[in-house]
């Protein structure tokens, strides 16, 4: 079993930036491909930015790529997901999420065996 733990989410102006970092324990944490996504009120659970095991390879959604940088560090078993230039479209419930099975980091749901509880990001306008 793998536990995730999310943090630094939290209120911030139109363009401003946060750091999303996932705490990562158990017995597969660091070997698999990890990803973040984002679940908006009354819509569905959406790939934000994923990476690869070993960290040398990531993939974004549609429009995310430049604002959105994701890392991993495998020694302390965390990563982390860098916003900028926020938009008030950017508020959600962010996951931290990660595979049990797979090393490179796919753009989908199907791909993720492991999820984190969410931290809220809320960007005013």
């Amino acid at each position: 079993q793998v536990q995730l733990v999310e943090s630094g989410g939290g209120l911030v102006q139109t363009g401003g930036s946060l750091r999303l970092s996932c705490a990562a324990s158990g017995r597969t944490a660091g070997h698999y491909a990890m990803g973040w996504f984002r679940q908006a009120p009354g819509k569905e659970r959406e790939f934000v930015a994923g990476v690869n095991w070993s960290g040398d390879a990531t993939i974004y959604a549609d429009g995310l790529k430049g604002r959105f940088t994701i890392a991993r560090d495998n020694v302390r078993n965390t990563v982390t997901l860098q916003m900028n230039n926020l938009k008030p479209e950017d508020t959600a419930v962010y996951y931290c999420a990660t595979s049990g099975r797979l090393r490179i980091a796919i753009p989908g749901r199907s791909g993720y065996d492991y999820w984190g509880r969410g931290t809220q990001v809320t960007v005013s306008s």
